[in-house]
């Protein structure tokens, strides 16, 4: 792997910097050196929000990043930015619930998770943000997803009826990123 840049991107309220965190924070207890970068529009809860996470086998140079392997898009207004930023030959997840566009581009995997509906009908609309993580983490590999789990039961599983649907959904969206990674491999 040597190193693996991602970029989340939604409207504040999301749970965006939370997906970073816990991000994060899986890929310290796997051993990995991590950075987690925050950044917030002018408005906290509805403004753009975003942050950036390098997982690196080696010393990262850099946590600047401008253009990720991997953009996690959650609404159009991050699409529109983000998307055009990806690497060639990277990925990009896109909460398909909230963006009804596809990328044009031919140089990138594009994977669409509709996660705010599996989070609906999963009984929490807010854990769209678990879906996303779950489905990067299945369609990337980056961090152990037992490890994933072990993190999200640490850091949200004090209500144990909002651990279950977290862990529900981050089933969901690992399947569907391993789905997808795997028919992309063998197209």
């Amino acid at each position: 792997m040597n190193q693996f840049e991602v970029t989340m991107a939604g409207f504040g309220g999301q749970g965006i910097m939370l997906a970073g965190q816990l991000l994060s924070y899986t890929g310290l207890k796997d051993g990995k050196n991590v950075v987690w970068i925050p950044s917030y529009g002018p408005e906290m809860r509805g403004g753009t929000a975003y942050c950036t996470v390098v997982i690196s086998d080696i010393r990262i140079g850099s946590p600047i990043i401008n253009t990720p392997t991997c953009a996690c898009v959650f609404n159009r207004p991050s699409f529109d930015k983000f998307a055009p930023r990806v690497k060639p030959g990277g990925l990009l997840i896109v909460n398909s619930s909230l963006i009804n566009v596809s990328t044009d581009r031919k140089d990138l995997t594009e994977i669409q998770v509709p996660a705010t509906q599996i989070a609906i009908d999963a009984g929490n609309g807010r854990a769209t943000n678990i879906v996303v993580l779950g489905a990067f983490v299945g369609a990337t590999g980056v961090v152990k997803y037992d490890t994933l789990i072990s993190v999200v039961e640490e850091k949200l599983g004090k209500k144990k009826e909002l651990f279950e649907i977290n862990r529900r959904v981050l089933d969901m969206g690992y399947k569907i990123g391993r789905e997808r990674a795997a028919q992309r491999s063998h197209a």
